[in-house]
This record gives C-alpha cells, sequence and structure tokens, in this order.
C-alpha cells in the first residue's frame, strides 16, 4: 500500500539544470529519512544524497556541490534540485524512503525511477 513515486526528470543540455521530485503515499508515518539515488547502464547504483531527522544530509563526491537534497516538514516528501549537469550524470534516478522500526530494523520503499539524460 505505500508507494513512493519520482517525477521531474528529463533530457537536457551540459550545463542545464533539473529538479527532482519524489513523493509518498499510503502510509501515516514519517519516513526516517528519505534519498535519491542513480543507476546509469553497466553500473552499480549508487547514492547521490539522502536526508534524514532532524535534516541532517549527506552527498556522494561526484556531487561537487551541484545537488541539493531538500524535505518538506511532512517529512516524505523530497526534492533533488540539480545544477550544472554534466553528460556523467545520465542515469535512472530513484528515490528511497527509509522506515525504522526498534523490532524490525530498517524498511526500504523504492521508487520505480525518473530518466535524466544529459548530452553534450
Amino acid at each position: 500500500q505505500v508507494q513512493v513515486v519520482e517525477w521531474g526528470g528529463g533530457s537536457v543540455q551540459a550545463g542545464g539544470s533539473l529538479r527532482l521530485f519524489c513523493a509518498a503515499s499510503g502510509t501515516r508515518f514519517s519516513f526516517s529519512s528519505m534519498g535519491w539515488y542513480r543507476q546509469a547502464p553497466g553500473k552499480q547504483r549508487e547514492l547521490v544524497a539522502i536526508i534524514s531527522r532532524p535534516g541532517n544530509t549527506q552527498y556522494a563526491d561526484f556531487v561537487k556541490g551541484r545537488f541539493t537534497i531538500s524535505r518538506d516538514d511532512d517529512e516524505n516528501t523530497v526534492y533533488l534540485q540539480m545544477y550544472d549537469l554534466k553528460p556523467e550524470d545520465t542515469a535512472v534516478y530513484y528515490c528511497k524512503g527509509s522506515r525504522y522500526r526498534s523490532q524490525y530494523g530498517t524498511s526500504d520503499y523504492w521508487g520505480q525511477g525518473t530518466q535524466v539524460t544529459v548530452s553534450s
């Protein structure tokens, strides 16, 4: 019943920008953390950025200050603002919500992905 959906991807030229959106539905709980991951063809899925309560953030080194993750007050909506996009940023970007319960550990909920294509 819990669904995570991303949107906002598209095709841009190098140096352009995009804003990705992610929203969860079907739950009344707040995710402990939400993050963005990406997977390029032939590569492993990798972490891009993650945000957790009360708003601590982590970024992959390859972002180099170009991306910003943010979260709404409801804590189940997250954004990824991407500036100065490079061809190597081309990938499917996935949103993940994580719920922590002491008796179960962490449960992850993944979106279906949104395609980002950056051309030179």
